[in-house]
């Protein structure tokens, strides 16, 4: 038997009362894809960033190769020829490319080795077939091309093992497809990688073995996940059966949301043109697109974030064009951003302080001016029980939750106030099977309320399920519309490439 890539045995970690990681055992082999899997907050990440060196584990050992290793830094761990690219990147956005690959790194006569480093981006690009532009910004590349830059910058640097953190996240399936590829051709040249994702289907076509963590242990192995349903996977995640959540009928109420021939400046990414949308309370409004077609522009609108440059804005019939973000949440509408981490929670705050924050001044948690501790914790305390917050508590920085954990704080915030209408950007994005589930159950629950709401995704089965409509954007206008029992993967697809309908 070959000596393993990676060794892990025994590694425990602890964040005060709570156990990330206890007793782990990983194996990794040579040209080995492993896929590691677990509901959020089981503890994936945690030891990712042990083996990295992000953090050090409170006991157990690595070794690499058969050789004992002792990984105190992330310098540590890429001299030993392990890459890790997060979820959320690390680039230079300011920066070009080539520059982005060179940062950290010894140039020559105490100058960037620019030479250098345009033959090692030839190389990878021949070797994997990973290309990017040496020149461009950052700032210009698209998410997809940012993580191949991040995926290079690993392998420019000797990587032999590559961490894969929710790789698929923020990928539409032809970037997925190109990523697939290049992974498949580093395990044919005895590269190992270890793949975390809650995209089941992906990790079936992709892993040769995966590893299931619960509550911080080892739950089970899967052997042959290409032949093991995503159903089989998710109860050794969840450790019980994951049933699809009802759409019970609901009678339509009246609008709450109008926009009526909206348009928006050019400066807010791919602007809105002419946008036309209702949406009735007790309504499931479903936007589709490929990324970067204006659903930012239009979520921004809805919030109150964007003022539109042309046509009307309503909420419940109030005109509502040119009102701030706190004056459309006073008349009832919820926000869940998709960038969590700089839109959502603020990180570096307590969870009680982050979760109250836009709503600090309500009497309920201030008066005149000053702060009532105790009903901020006991609201904190009540959402992180409500909603299965895994953490330590109230005081703990919000910026330590996993990403669905702080996902669902963030839906905690916004459905702890009963909104009338509520945007929501890539509610379920790094979720896994039993958080996405329970996040579509609070979805319908609001909706059976009488709640309008307006979901963004890039999910089409998530929208399938939930939607009562789906609207379809293209380039900043809404390319069609089709009622849930008339909607099909492949109708929407087409409108999502721009090719309309015959009336």
């Amino acid at each position: 038997m070959s000596v393993p890539l990676i060794e892990m045995r025994g590694i425990s970690k602890r964040f005060g009362s709570v156990a990330a990681n206890a007793d782990v055992d990983l194996i990794l082999g040579r040209g080995e894809i492993l896929g590691l899997l677990g509901e959020n907050g089981a503890g994936k990440t945690t030891l990712m960033n042990i083996l990295f060196g992000v953090y050090s584990a409170d006991s157990g050992t690595i070794a690499i190769e058969g050789r004992p290793a002792s990984i105190t830094s992330s310098a540590d761990a890429l001299a030993a020829g392990i890459g890790m690219v997060h979820q959320h990147f690390h680039l230079a956005p300011r920066l070009t490319v080539l520059d982005n690959l060179l940062v950290g790194l010894p140039g020559k006569g105490g100058r960037l080795d620019r030479a250098g480093g345009l033959a090692g981006l030839t190389r990878i690009e021949k070797r994997f077939g990973l290309s990017l532009e040496p020149d461009r910004l950052v700032s210009s590349l698209s998410v997809g091309e940012q993580q191949r830059l991040e995926i290079v910058k690993a392998l420019f640097r000797g990587a032999r093992i590559l961490i894969l953190d929710e790789p698929t996240a923020v990928l539409t399936p032809v970037e997925v497809d190109g990523l697939f590829v290049a992974l498949r051709a580093m395990g044919t040249q005895g590269f190992g990688i270890i793949f975390i994702s809650h995209k089941l289907n992906e990790v079936r076509a992709l892993t040769h073995r995966c590893v299931v963590l619960r509550h911080g242990r080892v739950a089970g192995q899967v052997d042959d996940p290409a032949n093991t349903t995503s159903l089989e996977m998710a109860r050794l995640m969840c450790g019980h059966e994951i049933v699809p959540p009802e759409r019970p009928l609901v009678p339509k109420g009246d609008i709450v949301l109008k926009l009526d021939g909206v348009s928006t400046d050019a400066h807010a990414g791919m602007p809105l043109k002419e946008v036309s949308l209702l949406v009735r309370g007790g309504e499931i409004v479903g936007i589709a697109g490929v990324s970067g077609n204006g659903q930012k522009a239009l979520a921004g609108v809805i919030a109150g974030t964007l003022t539109p440059s042309e046509g009307r804005l309503a909420v419940r019939g109030r005109d509502v064009t040119r009102f701030s973000p706190d004056e459309m949440m006073a008349l009832g509408v919820g926000r869940i951003p998709e960038d969590r981490m700089t839109e959502g929670l603020v990180t570096a705050l307590p969870l009680a302080d982050s979760l109250v924050l836009p709503r600090i001044n309500d009497p309920a948690f201030s008066r005149r001016g000053l702060l009532k501790p105790g009903a901020i914790v006991a609201f904190a305390e009540e959402q992180i029980r409500a909603f299965d917050i895994r953490c330590p508590g109230p005081f703990a920085r919000a910026g330590s939750l996993s990403g669905g954990n702080l996902q669902k704080a963030l839906l905690a915030r916004e459905l702890a106030f009963d909104p009338a209408v509520l945007i929501a950007a890539q509610p379920t994005r790094g979720l896994d099977i039993g958080a996405a589930r329970f996040v579509h159950e609070k979805f319908l629950a609001l909706r059976s309320k009488g709640c309008g709401l307006v979901i963004i995704s890039e999910d089409l089965e998530e929208l399938l399920a939930l939607s009562d409509r789906i609207a379809v954007m293209y380039e900043g206008r809404i390319a069609g519309a089709l009622d849930a029992a008339d909607a099909t993967v492949e109708r929407i697809g087409l409108l999502m490439t721009g090719v309309r309908e015959a009336a």
